[in-house]
């Protein structure tokens, strides 16, 4: 792949800013730093929002305050709470289905064109829709871990016995209102006496303290995970970000990386970016979209 140090940034249509480009014209520039080469692909909250699940950061999202690790292994009261959002969240999380977004980057890998991909999220729908060679970042939702004895469960059995804990805890729940979802199976419950009254299951191993196999706020993401990624950009000629604002370092730092190997970034997602200054390329625009029109056009190697 040549050529593209010489492509100025670009700000597609949508943005705030003046418009330089249209949507279509800033994809074919894409599709021409992108064509020949093998990139590697990170994903963000905002290819999910098509999926039904809302992200932190994008244009229209209420504000979130995640409940941090430090918070979740302070206080047995926080733990209740964070339990009793997770088991509706959950309740909605594991009925979202991939979109076309996923489907395209599923397409790209099936074609050989990536060298592998990076997902911030913890919804499993690229898995879902097909992706192989991936490296859930932040985690899995469909996983817990006991912090003791750190044996892992599936989050679907958990939901059983959950249930037999609490009856009749989600139908009530949705009855009081709590409808405000979050892309890490967290809601928004208002009726603090419902949480009260939840009861939190302990590890069916060496009853410990289970959490969500997914990385909190204020925890470090696992080494082998942040190996296997820098693995993949270095493996690759350029990094395509979709649906990320690359607030947090753990998706940032990949696109500082490859930018300071001198490779192509392209950025495509709804609103500003942490990385844009690295861009080679950035198109504000639907991520789904965009991904489909580039899985149709780019070339096999």
């Amino acid at each position: 792949m040549t050529g593209f140090a010489s492509l100025p940034p670009v700000t597609a249509a949508g943005t705030p800013a003046d418009v330089q480009r249209s949507e279509l014209e800033a994809l074919q520039d894409i599709h021409r730093v992108l064509a020949g080469a093998r990139f590697a692909v990170l994903t963000g909250a905002g290819l999910s929002t098509d999926s039904g699940i809302p992200d932190y950061r994008g244009p229209g999202a209420a504000p979130r305050a995640p409940m941090t690790y430090q918070e979740f292994i302070g206080a047995a009261e926080n733990r209740q709470r964070y339990w009793a959002r997770n088991h509706i969240g959950w309740s909605h999380l594991r009925r979202a289905d991939p979109n076309a977004g996923h489907a395209a980057v599923a397409r790209l890998e099936r074609r050989g064109l990536l060298t592998g991909l990076i997902t911030q999220n913890v919804d499993r729908l690229h898995e879902d829709a097909g992706s192989l060679n991936v490296v859930d970042l932040h985690g899995r939702f469909d996983q817990v871990v006991c912090l003791d004895c750190h044996r892992r469960f599936s989050r679907q059995l958990l939901a059983g016995v959950l249930d037999e804990l609490n009856p009749g805890f989600l139908e009530r729940a949705r009855a009081a209102g709590a409808v405000e979802m979050a892309p890490d199976a967290d809601a928004t419950v208002e009726d603090s006496k419902l949480i009260e009254s939840f009861i939190v299951a302990r590890c069916p191993a060496c009853s410990g303290t289970l959490k969500p196999d997914f990385v909190y706020f204020g925890e470090n993401v696992p080494k082998d995970r942040v190996e296997r990624s820098y693995a993949m950009v270095d493996a690759a000629e350029a990094l395509l970000v979709a649906g990320s604002s690359l607030t947090v370092m753990s998706g940032l730092r990949f696109v500082r990386h490859a930018a300071k190997q001198g490779k192509a970034v392209v950025i495509i997602n709804r609103g500003a970016t942490r990385g844009d200054d690295l861009a080679t390329i950035k198109l504000d625009a639907g991520v789904s979209g965009a991904l489909s029109w580039l899985a149709a056009e780019l070339p096999e190697l």
